[in-house]
């Protein structure tokens, strides 16, 4: 992949809800986007760091102790290991940066949204 990305055309192409698809990759990483709806499920990835960009909409990334808001403009690094679950609030237009290994759900159980990184669909 290579030349210009437009976040907003891009979007209007991602149709289902809490489906990433990846728009970029540099050095082992993906960057993808997402249309989050609601709650996400609570999972941690172990061996990798995610970064949530909020492009539009409003986000809270629920920690077991605390919660991160988030409005368009801002973003949130969940460092490894740690426990969170995604909530939109009602939805939220997001731009994520991850290793390209890195499974959506993490270590929560398989579920309708997962999809491992070779089943993402790409712009």
């Amino acid at each position: 992949m290579s030349g210009k990305v437009n976040l907003a055309e891009s979007f209007t192409r991602i149709e289902k809800p809490w489906s990433p698809t990846i728009v970029g990759e540099l050095n082992g990483q993906y960057v993808k986007l997402a249309r989050f709806d609601g709650a996400y499920v609570w999972h941690s990835h172990q061996a990798e760091d995610e970064l949530f960009l909020v492009v539009s909409g409003r986000l809270n990334i629920e920690l077991r102790d605390r919660t991160v808001e988030l409005s368009p403009g801002e973003f949130f690094v969940v460092p490894r290991g740690v426990e969170h679950r995604p909530v939109a609030q009602p939805n939220a237009e997001v731009l994520l940066f991850e290793p390209a290994s890195t499974l959506n759900t993490g270590n929560a159980p398989a579920n309708e949204w997962t999809r491992r990184p070779d089943q993402l669909d790409r712009l």
